[in-house]
């Protein structure tokens, strides 16, 4: 029992206990069928993810939905405030965000994602 309290056995716990919290939490927030349809492009600084049809991206302060086509689409704070509601009129259809830098929930009819606004 001694030997799981030497600094060596108890740094390789704290990185097993950190790998073990990072793997569960994206596990936890994009569930296996989500991660197959989810792309994101880091390069290009969009962040893009996909559902079905219908597609949500967000770049330089402008939200792009498409096949969102007669669809409400919601924009809603983290503390549940709706900061934005509009309907989609087009197949493809930008909605500039005059909003604060943070995280957000946007929801277009049943399809909801988590977009972080710089």
């Amino acid at each position: 029992m001694f030997f799981l309290l030497l600094p060596k056995n108890i740094m390789r716990m704290k990185r097993f206990l950190l790998v073990l919290s990072i793997t569960l939490t994206s596990v936890m927030l994009f569930p296996a069928s989500a991660n197959a349809s989810a792309i994101w492009n880091y390069a290009a600084g969009v962040m893009e993810y996909q559902d079905m049809e219908i597609t949500i991206s967000y770049a330089q302060g402008s939200l792009c939905v498409k096949g969102g086509e007669g669809l409400m689409l919601e924009v809603i704070s983290l503390t549940g405030k709706k900061v934005f509601e509009q309907q989609v009129d087009s197949p493809a259809q930008k909605f500039e965000l005059n909003i604060p830098k943070g995280c957000y929930i946007v929801k277009v009819g049943k399809v909801v994602r988590k977009v972080s606004i710089h």
